[in-house]
């Protein structure tokens, strides 16, 4: 075999000599930079100094005498002496005159490159100045030479004058100034792309004065078939809203094709078949025949006999005569469902929108308009070349022309290749709850909670499944349509659930808010067995109870689901339906229960982390259950709306705030606080938010509704959630609580302390037997159990329950025989 021969990699000179890793070291670069920015420097000031003592130097350089240079009479009259007089005289008076500051501009860059305070790309920076610097001493020889007559340099140095001189001695003073206008216009479009439009704009200023673009209002189903117009052409109102088509402004310019239709097929696809054989064997004759299949039996069962089946049982029989509430209840709004087209709006908006991004040197090749209820949504396409951030950063401005009361850019909008901007109609449509829970995306749905809230920009209807979020947040500043909001969320879970499916728990600290659904209390509410409580929560305390009576509830659903073997509680009711489960083992049908708390701030301010920790346990249990929570606040602060709280509440609606903030609170995000108010919010439950226009439910509706169902069948008492556990401390002070064989041998010592003093004191038992503090709390916790002394009062001692040794001694007695 050959042997392969050695590739060897050659290694250059500077390779040999280390001359390629010297610039590697970072302390040697440091070093170097430094001194560049000091030489920098020193040659700026030099420069200027030049300019009221060259005229002194200039003789002492140009006839220079042995020892002058190293000027020990100060001869040089420059601030840098000698060396600053000749380096300036160099650049200033024989190279570029005035441009020879860009000489030390370069050795800052340098500087600043090797120092690693900037990452700048030296080559362009190079070919840039060197061309200014070129450009400039020629053009100030050109145009300045005559305001420096009595100067002792000229303002474009003798390297300006000669060029000057010679290329106007070649084309003259006329071709001298085209070349330089020429130059300055290449290098300007070089450095920016708006040089290009500003130039258009002189040369052609007509167009700019005249241009308007063209529009036409389409359906999307019109699109590829009809041509643009300018009439709006609106039908009349059908029985049921099917999801009104969403209108669509689309602007298009002279340079700007228009889409056409989908092409016609124009070939005959169908396939010629072959001719077939018309030779037939008549020699053999073959006969086929299949084999039968055996017949199959009748029924399921392979076991004959009679087994009797039982019917499914049906949740809604103790009210199979409840009737559904009905859309007459709802009051219909003029123009209710239809978009509101304001063509001269929409061309002035345009307008405006195009005129401002050309005045930032923004370009844009298309423009279309959604119209909204109380947003239109105008989606901008960028010109080639043009930033996503450089639009982003004029929404202030574009607010400023619209004279907007606040204007959003979505940019990039998910899914497309367009820029959104948000702007508020100047009239707004009110969204009412009659042609939402109309439409037939509501009235077809096959969520198991389903709440539809409002509309979106393109019109269509909003809705979400709450079985699926499984919590929600809503939070907003006061008066910004929460609790219309919340009433909207109601409504739509009354209209499409059965008393049998769904439970609801009111959590009011207000009083006043939900005290309408009073009538229904014995349908649709749920409330925790008392004979005082009433059916909506609206004492803090009585709070407190609630939710451990749903955590109770929960553990007691989740028992039930491991016994049927079910992972949620769709499985579980589907089994209890089809009579796989027995009632006599404690299963039951379990409905949804929804919990809504309309001010959970002032939950939080009063009771603080007993309201927050079983809202919390709920939220991240509760869900398989069926237990879902809705919480609203006006308090959009972290210390409201802590982190616990928001990772176990993925859904979030979002209604006007007033800072960036609290925006940043509720969604992680800024928006909220660009927001018009009056029901516009933003739903988040995933990676981007939805702008919504919230339906519209007043009072007068919601309390029609409730009349209707209270009229109607209920039953007897609303639903009984379980008694909570006794968590106050009640009956601890029973002998049977007490292990008298852990007790501290101190124990009775400090008992006769106690009564002897009568004075329950931690401090006291602590200075007696000279022990520690948490010690001395131990025992005074031992004391409490038996029933010595009474609860903790903050600062105060304790109450003495024994007022004398013989009744102590009795107690201890009692404690030892229980035990």
């Amino acid at each position: 075999m050959a042997r392969k021969k050695d590739k060897r990699k050659t290694s250059s000179l500077s390779e040999t000599l280390g001359f390629n890793t010297i610039f590697h070291n970072e302390k040697l670069n440091f070093v170097i930079g430094l001194l560049l920015l000091v030489m920098a420097g020193y040659m700026i000031l030099a420069f200027t100094s030049f300019f009221t003592t060259g005229a002194a130097d200039q003789t002492l350089i140009e006839m220079p005498k042995v020892g002058e240079l190293m000027n020990t009479q100060r001869e040089f009259k420059n601030s840098c002496g000698s060396i600053g007089a000749h380096t300036a005289y160099f650049f200033v008076k024989r190279c570029f005159g005035l441009a020879s500051f860009l000489v030390p501009t370069f050795l800052c860059m340098v500087a600043m490159r090797l120092m690693r305070a900037y990452q700048l790309n030296l080559v362009k920076w190079f070919l840039c100045l060197m061309l200014l610097m070129i450009w400039l001493s020629v053009t100030l020889a050109k145009f300045l030479s005559p305001v420096f007559v009595d100067q002792c340099y000229n303002p474009g140095g003798d390297h300006g004058v000669f060029l000057c001189t010679t290329i106007e001695n070649l084309v003259g003073s006329p071709g001298l100034t085209a070349i330089l206008i020429v130059i300055a216009i290449a290098f300007l479009t070089y450095i920016s792309a708006e040089t290009i439009y500003l130039i258009r704009k002189l040369l052609n200023p007509v167009k700019f004065f005249t241009d308007r673009v063209k529009f036409n209002v389409t359906s999307y189903e019109e699109q590829n078939t009809a041509k643009p117009t300018n009439t709006i052409e609106t039908l009349e109102d059908p029985k049921v809203f099917d999801d009104p088509t969403t209108e669509v402004i689309e602007f298009e310019g002279d340079d700007v094709a228009t889409p056409t239709g989908p092409a016609r097929a124009t070939g005959d696809t169908k396939a010629t078949p072959e001719p077939a054989d018309t030779e037939k064997d008549k020699d053999v004759v073959m006969d086929i025949k299949v084999a039968g299949d055996e017949k199959e039996a009748v029924g399921t069962s392979l076991v004959n006999g009679n087994v009797t089946t039982m019917a499914p049982y049906d949740p809604k029989r103790d009210l199979e005569n409840y009737h559904y509430p009905t859309l007459d209840l709802l009051k219909k709004y003029e123009n209710d469902g239809k978009p509101y087209i304001d063509m001269a709006e929409q061309t002035a908006n345009k307008n405006r929108i195009v005129e401002v991004l050309r005045n930032f040197g923004v370009e844009i090749s298309s423009i279309k308009a959604t119209v909204g209820p109380t947003i239109t949504l105008y989606e901008i396409t960028p010109a080639q070349g043009v930033r996503i951030s450089k639009i982003r950063n004029l929404e202030d401005d574009i607010a400023l022309s619209l004279s907007a009361l606040g204007i959003r850019i979505i940019a990039p909008i998910p899914g497309k290749g367009t820029i959104g901007i948000e702007v508020p109609n100047a009239k707004q449509n009110i969204v009412s709850m009659e042609s939402i829970l109309n439409s037939k995306k509501f009235q077809e749905t096959t969520m198991e909670l389903p709440c539809a809230v409002g509309k979106t920009i393109t019109n269509e209807v909003f809705m979400f499944d709450l079985a699926k979020i499984p919590h929600l947040l809503v939070a907003g500043a006061t008066g910004q349509g929460k609790s219309v909001g919340l009433n909207a969320i109601i409504t739509s879970l009354l209209y499409k659930k059965h008393p049998a499916e769904l439970k609801i728990v009111l959590i009011d600290p207000k009083k006043v808010e939900f005290s309408i659904y009073s009538p229904i209390a014995n349908h649709f509410l749920a409330k925790v067995p008392d004979e005082d409580a009433e059916p909506i929560i609206t004492d803090v305390s009585k709070v407190v109870r609630t939710l451990n009576s749903l955590c109770k509830e929960m553990d007691t659903r989740y028992d039930l689901l491991k016994q049927a073997g079910a992972r949620n509680i769709k499985e579980y009711n589907k089994k209890f339906i089809s009579r796989q489960l027995n009632p006599e083992k404690g299963h039951r049908f379990m409905p949804y229960i929804v919990v809504i708390i309309d001010e959970f701030g002032d939950l939080i301010m009063t009771a603080g982390k007993e309201i927050e920790l079983p809202i919390a346990r709920i939220a991240q249990l509760a869900r398989a259950v069926g237990i879902h929570m809705v919480i609203a606040t006006q308090r959009p602060t972290t210390s409201i709306i802590t982190g616990n709280i928001k990772a176990n509440f993925p859904g979030r609606i979002a209604f006007k705030v007033s800072a960036m903030i609290d925006s940043k609170t509720i969604l992680d995000r800024p928006g909220a606080n660009q927001l018009i108010g009056r029901g516009d919010m933003l739903f988040l439950n995933g990676n981007e938010p939805v702008r919504v226009q919230c339906a519209f439910v007043d009072t007068p509706e919601v309390e029609r509704i409730n009349k209707y169902i209270a009229q109607q069948q209920g039953y007897t008492t609303p639903f009984e959630l379980p008694e909570p556990d006794n968590g106050d401390g009640e009956n601890l002070g029973s002998s049977a609580d007490m292990d008298m064989q852990h007790l501290d041998p101190l124990f009775e010592e400090a008992a006769r302390l106690i009564v002897l003093n009568q004075s329950g004191s931690t401090s006291l038992i602590q200075r007696k037997f000279s022990i520690g503090y948490n010690r001395a709390g131990r025992l005074m916790d031992q004391l409490e159990k038996a029933g010595i002394v009474g609860a903790a009062m903050g600062s105060k001692p304790r109450e003495v329950l024994i007022q004398d040794e013989v009744s102590l001694d009795n107690q201890i007695k009692s404690l030892r025989t229980g035990h």
